[in-house]
């Protein structure tokens, strides 16, 4: 990324030598990050800037085909709003722990469905969807099946010629790669509209002028994980979170049917703003409900599906740079931070 940086911001689409430089930098990204997701070939991989916009693209190309989106009530934000503003929405409902039925999922969709929405495991809770059976039902029904796979991509293994959907979407930051890149995963033979119009980019699907640096960033992470070893040490990490006794704390979503890396917790009577701040002056980073809803007081959509204080939670993840000495902190210090907030309450 850095020598891309210092070096020329060439057009990849020029037929000089920077540009061809470029342009083979990208190929060669790609051809990391279709191998890393177990695509057929890597002109299935189309490079957006981040989940979101590969998310918004798979909604606008599927309602082409229709105006009704069935979409999980734990979906993502960025997944459920995109659908909203396609068109009309089928929400469907999950257990206490944040997991959806298949046969729910199909008893919504109509014949003017153009997509069913499913994520391969829940941003807040860490609870893994039955993606390949929903997948399987939709292929079946002839119906499009778009997976967000952001929250399972890099800790979880992916191979998108065997999950048989017709649309994946990923970020590169959610594994150590850059922020601002990210891919939607486009079905060999499915011919989708594009959300971004204006230049034939990525084969004319994604206008605008490509960030040369930050997809080389996302074609070497790829090819940097043992997505196996990786998640086997997160899952230690995050274990030892589950196996720890808080006074007033409960554990939502599903505790083995999990994402390795991420887990949540309720905070029984305290509000979550006030542990955040706590903690973060200990020195650790932690987060309430979703990552993306920072600036929002609202309470979280996924917890409030879910049956649970939707108001009160602590999102804990680790990376490929946690360690056990960052558990200790927080196991150290998230006992300490109740207590003085609960005396200070009482």
């Amino acid at each position: 990324m850095i020598s891309r940086l210092r070096g020329p911001a060439a057009d990849p689409g020029r037929i000089y030598e920077e540009g061809l430089s470029s342009r083979a930098a990208i190929e060669q990204a790609r051809d990391a990050v279709a191998t890393f997701l177990g695509c057929r070939s890597s002109r299935e991989v189309v490079f957006t800037s981040g989940a979101t916009e590969a998310i918004a693209t798979a909604v606008w190309g599927a309602s082409e085909r229709g105006m009704h989106h069935v979409v999980s009530a734990v979906e993502h934000s960025a997944v459920r709003l995109s659908a909203e503003a396609a068109g009309e929405v089928a929400l469907v409902g999950v257990d206490g722990l944040g997991r959806v039925e298949v046969d729910s999922v199909m008893d919504a969709v109509r014949a003017d469905t153009a997509c069913v929405h499913v994520q391969w495991a829940n941003h807040e809770v860490g609870t893994m969807q039955p993606v390949r059976e929903i997948v399987a039902a939709c292929r079946e029904r002839g119906v499009l099946v778009h997976v967000d796979a952001a929250q399972a991509a890099g800790h979880l293994r992916i191979d998108f010629a065997e999950l048989g959907a017709d649309l994946l979407s990923v970020s590169a930051h959610k594994f150590g790669g850059p922020t601002g890149v990210g891919a939607l995963l486009v079905r060999r033979g499915l011919r989708l509209r594009p959300l971004l119009r204006g230049g034939d980019q990525e084969r004319a699907r994604r206008a605008g002028l490509e960030n040369v640096p930050a997809i080389v960033g996302f074609g070497v992470a790829c090819g940097s994980i043992d997505v196996d070893a990786e998640a086997a040490a997160q899952r230690t990490l995050t274990e030892r979170v589950l196996g720890a006794s808080f006074d007033g704390v409960v554990v939502y979503g599903d505790p083995v049917d999990r994402v390795p890396h991420l887990v949540c917790l309720g905070i029984v009577g305290i509000e979550p703003q006030a542990v955040l701040l706590g903690l973060d002056r200990l020195g650790i980073a932690a987060h309430s409900g979703s990552a993306c809803s920072s600036e929002s007081l609202e309470p979280s959509p996924v917890l409030e599906a879910m049956g649970v204080d939707a108001h009160r939670s602590l999102r804990v993840s680790v990376g490929w740079s946690s360690t056990d000495a960052d558990v200790d902190a927080l196991l150290d210090g998230l006992p300490r931070v109740i207590a003085d907030l609960r005396s200070l309450a009482g």
